[in-house]
């Protein structure tokens, strides 16, 4: 083999991936930060293993960082993850850069290859190949279906403002549960004639209504039986029910190892203290980052126990009487939540393994 043959075989390489819908562009460069090649692929499967044999012609390929891997880089994520390459999670260039430096797929390419190199990135992305990214899709469509629902009640609401007096004044006093139930049963004739035309509307509307709640139903039947098959004892915890238990397993993801430790996973969630401190005030604030649904999933549940656990209700009485306001120690319960759960979704999950080899 000769000699630049022979080097270019054995020498480490980086490669950065800048992804879009239809394609992904890919830039290479040297350990040393020089920059060698940029090239764009299909984002196919075909294309993803000419993507990574591109870039394995170069040289021994040390990590490839990909910008959003939980979003259009997810395929190319899973297809590296699948053979070998490290993959590392890069974020966007910031504005910053990008009006210093410009804006296009190469030099994206190559700035999510300098973040692996420089250390910026270092995230492990989530593998998404077992039950939790099934628990992530129905829980998507089930969180869509809510939000519909909801719209479809002060869709129905706002129609019974403007409807004719005696419909209104028939309507108006029903629980929701007996306003859907009953626009849903009506029977307009003749929509030319206004009165009609709302009561067409109003039983649509509550119809809607009614799919989407089966939808809904179904989808918490599926997440309860997902959920319990996955971590039975992250439900086993008081305040954690099915839907924050699912929304805490989709943030860790399949591979909950990819978190350096607890503490990692307090940021991830937005629940890590966060200084505040100017001259003599000592203090911390709220972290206003992180995943906002694994903040509220650990909201949810510290209200929960706020209201019926013991211990935590004295827990609240005791740093009131220290001086400390509702914003810090709801702060400090979300941090020993989250360092609760971490545990849990980090250890063997015996009780699963138990539960299959009974089946």
């Amino acid at each position: 083999m000769a000699p630049a043959a022979e080097r270019k075989r054995t020498r480490r390489i980086v490669g950065g991936v800048d992804t879009h819908l239809e394609t992904h562009h890919a830039a290479v460069q040297l350990m040393n930060g020089a920059r060698i090649a940029d090239a764009q692929f299909p984002a196919t499967s075909r294309g993803y293993a000419l993507l990574l044999a591109w870039l394995r012609s170069f040289g021994r390929l040390h990590a490839v960082g990909v910008e959003g891997t939980g979003a259009y880089g997810a395929g190319l994520t899973r297809y590296l993850h699948d053979h070998g390459v490290q993959v590392i999670e890069v974020n966007r260039p910031d504005r910053g850069q990008r009006r210093a430096k410009g804006k296009s797929d190469p030099l994206d390419a190559y700035a999510a290859a300098d973040a692996v190199l420089a250390g910026r990135a270092r995230t492990v992305p989530k593998s998404a190949d077992g039950i939790v990214e099934s628990i992530r899709a129905i829980h998507t469509i089930r969180a869509g279906a809510v939000k519909a629902r909801t719209a479809a009640m002060n869709e129905l609401r706002s129609l019974l403002v403007t409807a004719p007096a005696a419909l209104r004044e028939q309507l108006t006093a029903k629980t929701a549960r007996q306003l859907i139930h009953t626009c849903a049963h009506l029977r307009p004739s003749d929509t030319r004639d206004p009165g009609q035309g709302v009561k067409f509307a109003l039983r649509a509307v509550a119809r809607r209504h009614q799919q989407l709640t089966e939808e809904i139903t179904a989808a918490d039947e599926e997440l309860h039986l997902l959920v319990n098959q996955a971590r039975p004892d992250l439900t086993a915890l008081r305040g954690v029910g099915d839907e924050t238990a699912a929304q805490l397993l989709i943030t860790a993801g399949d591979n909950p190892d990819r978190l350096t430790g607890q503490a990692a996973f307090a940021a991830l969630c937005g629940v890590s203290p966060i200084p505040a401190s100017s001259g003599k005030t000592r203090r911390h604030r709220l972290n206003r980052g992180g995943d906002r649904q694994a903040n509220r999933a650990l909201h949810t549940i510290a209200l929960s126990r706020m209201s019926h656990c013991p211990r935590t209700r004295a827990y609240v009485a005791r740093r009131t009487a220290q001086g400390l306001d509702t914003k810090e120690i709801m702060r400090c319960l979300k941090r020993y939540i989250a360092r609760e759960i971490f545990k849990i979704l980090t250890r063997a999950n015996t009780l699963s393994e138990e539960g299959l080899h009974a089946a």
